[in-house]
């Protein structure tokens, strides 16, 4: 299985090695059954996050033959509503800067593949979301983030990690460490991921929110 963890000019670090570090401890814990890489768009190269801390891809992301691809957010301000002019240090407008690349291009066929899950942290389903590709579907980010979320036509859902599938989403910072475990226990099963919630001595926090369970009553 290779999961591929993309990069793009202002992401947010957290939401890329939290991930990174968890499934790669899991292709170890599973003997090789899963690799990792870091990916942009445009290829191998050096990627600026948004607080300074650069990381470099190896190469460029593939829909067509990663399993998994883990889409981080961005690092930013929150937009004020009142205002004329848009910020260009707002999460929003770092968002809008990578979708004027071929990413969106990238992604949509990633969408579009059945056989390709598609994962975001934070600000990540926020991205997807600006491109119309998970418009009616359910997801979550940042709890700051929420309305702008559920803005685009997403239906935003208030939980740490939410699977709806193809589509598995997690909410703020943090929560990368959540997905990471959640996935590595749904693609390679609960005693690979228990390995690892060991070796980092974390235990995956909250319910995960699925879309075909049961709705509560009240």
């Amino acid at each position: 299985m290779l999961a591929q963890i993309v990069l793009f000019d202002g992401f947010d670090p957290m939401d890329v090695v939290a991930p990174f570090e968890v499934l790669s401890a899991g292709g170890e814990a599973s003997g090789g059954a899963l690799r990792v890489e870091m990916v942009s768009a445009e290829g191998a190269r050096e990627v600026p996050s948004g607080n300074g801390l650069p990381l470099r891809a190896m190469g460029v992301l593939d829909p067509e033959r990663a399993d998994l691809i883990v889409v981080p957010g961005a690092v930013g301000s929150l937009p004020d509503p009142e205002a004329e002019e848009v910020d260009e240090g707002s999460i929003p407008a770092v968002l809008g800067r990578a979708l004027k690349t071929v990413l969106p291009e990238l992604l949509g066929r990633a969408v579009a593949r059945p056989e390709t899950l598609v994962a975001t942290v934070c600000g990540g389903s926020l991205l997807l979301a600006m491109t119309g590709l998970i418009e009616g579907r359910h997801a979550t980010t940042h709890h700051l983030g929420m309305d702008f979320l559920d803005a685009t036509g997403t239906i935003a859902v208030d939980a740490r990690v939410v699977d709806e599938g193809d589509l598995v989403t997690g909410a703020g910072v943090t929560s990368g460490l959540d997905l990471g475990v959640y996935l590595l226990e749904r693609e390679l099963g609960p005693r690979v991921a228990h390995s690892v919630e060991r070796l980092f001595a974390y235990e995956r926090r909250g319910v995960v929110w699925r879309a075909e369970d049961p709705a509560p009553v009240s």
